[in-house]
């Protein structure tokens, strides 16, 4: 079995590193790639109906392949994951149903309304009203059916640990495809600032999120499901792999996203195992330790010292810049003013930006995505930050055999704070804390079959 494990594991590999390689000499097979993600998706979760979270499996791999995409020019449009996994989600629902309990999250969707309605009257006559709306209600509505179809819907952990394993996939053609695009870091690092080169062409900021994500998943791959030596080496080189490339985007938040992540796993992990597997996840632990030291080493010479500045808050000479969060700070305050003045029914979906450069002159988003909710939908966003905030930890009282749900909602919670909700993964990662795992036999697999409903 073994044997196999690792035959089948090395397969999927080797196809995304060469799905990564042919995007890169082949620029329009990206779009295929695209098309691909969705048909062959569809056709799976059509075909079995749902019976085994399916569904679930492909919203992971179009989340993971996003940033790839978009690096790519493989989106069809912008928002192409985000409504894929919509799409793929209510299939699911359809074949599988959703829990009757998950009233709550209808009531957060609900909550969007006002807000929307609002910026009709809000938005300037110029601004193209459906794309401003669109842009930024698209993400706390794919939360909102993310979290509905997940809502206490059973999983086994082995489930659990098969579904983190498919985000994986497309990080590795996106590592291939950075590596190729920028094989040499020292040639294209200059300053402290977030490097589009280093970052595949695209914005560092989502690029690192993922990345940060990826370097969590690696870990929990070498800790958790790493069944035989080929196997664990394979993982713990895309672990110093993605750790390298994630730290050289110089951007900040989806790393420290990532290790925090990491931390609280590692915490928990150690909490539940016996006495006798603590010892193995210890060495795991201190092995991943001095990676990460060497990793850091390695950057900083590959980088000319540049990246100890940036993560020192410091220019190129060494000069402590004014802002810590390169100058967030003043955009935070601006949407806070905002809610203030219109605390009940906030300034309307999309208006952010217009009124900030009405009253302030800056033309610029914060990627906040708490104090924009707060800003937009008044009274009705902070109701509906409520939800979202307490509702996963209520749940995980009662289930606290899924050890991923705090560094889920860490990610989530980190990730709106600086990259808001342009990607579909803070979203649907966020929905996964709302699963109900359970540690059983896989003679008693059929549990994960049954209707949520």
């Amino acid at each position: 079995m073994s044997k196999n494990e690792t035959f089948n594991y090395v397969q999927l590999v080797f196809i995304h590193l060469i799905i990564g390689l042919a995007i890169f000499f082949v620029p329009v097979v990206s779009k295929i790639y695209a098309i691909l993600i969705i048909l062959v998706g569809y056709r799976y979760v059509i075909l079995r109906k749902n019976a085994n979270n399916e569904a679930l499996y492909v919203a992971a791999y179009l989340v993971a392949a996003e940033v790839f995409l978009r690096m790519t020019e493989g989106n069809f449009f912008e928002q192409f994951a985000k409504y894929g996994v919509i799409g793929i989600l209510i299939i699911g629902m359809f074949y599988r149903g959703f829990s009757k309990n998950a009233v709550l999250y209808w009531v957060f969707g609900l909550l969007l309304i006002p807000g929307v309605m609002v910026s009709f009257f809000t938005l300037n006559f110029e601004t193209d009203i459906r794309k401003a709306i669109t842009f930024n209600i698209i993400g706390p509505v794919t939360l909102a059916i993310c979290a509905i179809y997940c809502y206490e819907r059973r999983m086994t952990y082995k489930q659990m640990i098969s579904l983190l394993d498919t985000f994986t996939y497309p990080l590795m053609a996106t590592l291939v495809y950075m590596f190729l695009y920028t094989p040499s870091i020292k040639d294209v690092v200059t300053n402290t600032e977030s490097n589009f080169e280093t970052s595949g062409g695209f914005g560092p900021n989502q690029v690192s999120t993922i990345l940060g994500f990826g370097i969590f998943l690696f870990f929990v791959k070498i800790v958790l499901n790493s069944k035989t030596t080929i196997i664990r080496y394979i993982n713990i080189l895309f672990f110093i792999v993605i750790t390298f490339r994630g730290i050289v985007t110089f951007s900040r938040g989806g790393i420290i996203t990532g290790f925090v992540m990491i931390i609280v796993v590692v915490l928990l992990i150690l909490w539940y195992t016996k006495s006798h597997a603590k010892t193995k996840v210890i060495g795991l632990v201190v092995f991943g330790v001095f990676s990460l030291v060497g990793i850091w080493l390695y950057s900083s010479v590959q980088t000319s010292g540049l990246i100890d500045k940036r993560y020192a808050n410091q220019d190129a000479r060494g000069r402590e810049k004014v802002s810590k969060l390169t100058g967030r700070e003043r955009l935070i305050a601006s949407e806070f003013k905002m809610f203030l003045d219109n605390p009940v029914l906030g300034i309307g979906v999309g208006k952010n930006k217009e009124y900030r450069l009405e009253t302030t002159g800056v033309d610029a988003a914060s990627h906040n995505e708490i104090t924009r909710m707060l800003a937009e939908h008044g009274l009705f966003g902070l109701l509906a930050l409520v939800i979202l905030l307490f509702t996963p930890f209520f749940l995980y009282l009662n289930n606290r055999q899924n050890i991923f749900v705090i560094s889920f909602l860490v990610f989530w919670l980190l990730t709106i704070n600086h990259a808001a909700m342009r990607l579909a993964a803070p979203a649907f990662v966020y929905a996964l804390s709302l699963l109900k795992v359970n540690f059983i036999d896989e003679n008693e697999t059929s549990l994960s079959r049954e209707s949520a409903v």
